[in-house]
């Protein structure tokens, strides 16, 4: 018995939601590791719809505790308000399903506001991050000046490290123009909210050490996706944390060897929200038509997201930097009507191939696509549950993805409904 690890394969939005809540079913604690409410994922549970940003996907289920590790941000604000909107669904949250890591740095509103001013004013290239003030939380934690969820449960001891991190921060603003915020504005911003997050607050690496040993089944959740990474992503078009496999184990507290299979959700075509090199973009009527059908639109922004073919070599990288075991294929139905489909698999940078994506945002923007096109197929792969019921050439297609990456397929997804999933190896019983 394995616990597992979800990572997205490509630029998030992959349709993590629905493979987690699947997987949630078998999980006893399902754990939210880096990022923040910049995340969003829908589950689709019967008749309901569940938008989360914060919330581990586990609390919408029975018996599953939801648990945010100490690798997320947190703005207590932002948890609080999801909390309220999914209990106006009928989703109880208590402590009996939620706990949150009480070393998790907070986001307050001085870093929104910074977020947004960089954003919007920055002279060079923009980011497109979504402001809600995930990057400048994690470089105070880096800074070694975050407020931090414990510090709340002692408000006679926040004066100190208010000031440290208004040291940095008025500096900051005064640098943009902007008045300097008293002391007094923070404290109250945090005392005003203490009772409402401090009940979730728990030690979650021991909390976690303890289920492990106890054999429970654990469910780590990545948010955004591998190529978004810090380190290993389209950088410095990636968002603040590292969202590869390995941040499981640093971002609960639990150790490298607690993490057993890695299970990557790839689409079966690619999508990019914001800026930042995207080889096999589409502009034409495919890639308009494949955003119609796939709904590709953010969970959290709204924003329109980029459409383009497969690329083999982005995921196969992903599957390197990521230990993936196995892919779950989400959106196949998508592609259905296609008289051609095209995979990428290499690049052309200057006359020379590639099997790779380099690290270089010139070459990253001068690489060309090197296409394999495969002709579509007739039918339908929509609401397919066995691979008897698809087409032999979405079957080819899926095959010759499983070559190109180094990794095979253990799930199939071919419509939003979770049961509608084709299951090759169960990730738990790894």
């Amino acid at each position: 018995m394995a616990n597992v690890v979800v990572v997205g394969a490509q630029w998030g939005d992959e349709g993590k939601g629905k493979i987690v809540d699947w997987l949630s079913e078998q999980a006893d604690i399902v754990v939210r590791f880096q990022g923040g409410h910049n995340a969003g994922h829908t589950l689709v549970v019967g008749s309901n719809v569940y938008k989360l940003s914060l919330l581990p996907s586990g609390v919408v289920r029975p018996n599953t505790l939801g648990v945010i590790g100490n690798g997320v941000v947190l703005d207590p604000y932002a948890l609080v308000s999801e909390i309220e909107r999914i209990t106006g669904q009928g989703v109880e949250v208590s402590r009996k399903n939620l706990r949150v890591a009480d070393n998790a740095t907070l986001i307050l509103s001085l870093h929104r506001e910074l977020d947004a001013l960089r954003e919007d004013g920055a002279p060079g290239t923009k980011i497109g991050t979504t402001k809600r003030g995930i990057g400048p939380a994690y470089e105070d934690k880096v800074g070694r000046r975050a407020i931090r969820l414990m510090d709340l449960s002692e408000p006679d001891n926040l004066g100190p490290k208010i000031e440290r991190l208004l040291a940095h921060h008025n500096a900051l603003r005064r640098g943009f123009g902007l008045p300097e915020i008293a002391e007094k504005t923070i404290y109250d911003e945090l005392t005003g909210i203490a009772d409402k997050v401090l009940p979730y607050q728990d030690t979650v690496w021991r909390l976690l050490d303890e289920a492990r040993r106890a054999g429970k089944r654990i469910l780590f959740e990545g948010a955004q996706g591998a190529l978004l990474d810090v380190d290993h992503g389209t950088y410095p078009f990636v968002t603040s944390s590292n969202t590869v496999a390995g941040q499981a184990a640093t971002g609960s507290g639990l150790g490298p060897g607690a993490v057993g299979y890695v299970l990557g959700i790839a689409k079966a075509y690619t999508t990019r929200v914001g800026e930042g090199p995207f080889p096999t973009e589409l502009f034409d009527e495919d890639g308009r038509l494949i955003g119609e059908r796939g709904h590709e639109f953010g969970t959290v922004t709204g924003r329109q997201r980029r459409c383009g073919w497969f690329d083999a070599c982005l995921v196969r990288q992903t599957v390197r930097t990521s230990g993936i075991d196995g892919i779950a294929l989400t959106k196949l139905d998508v592609l259905d009507g296609f008289k051609e489909i095209r995979i990428c698999t290499a690049y052309d940078l200057d006359g020379t191939r590639l099997d790779h994506l380099p690290a270089s945002q010139g070459a990253q923007q001068r690489v060309v696509p090197v296409y394999e096109t495969f002709q579509g197929w007739e039918g339908t792969t929509a609401g397919a549950r066995s691979w008897s019921e698809l087409p032999a050439q979405a079957i080819k297609y899926v095959r010759r993805i499983e070559e190109l990456i180094g990794a095979p397929v253990a799930l199939l997804s071919t419509s939003p409904e979770r049961d509608d999933t084709i299951l090759m190896h169960n990730p738990f019983e790894d």
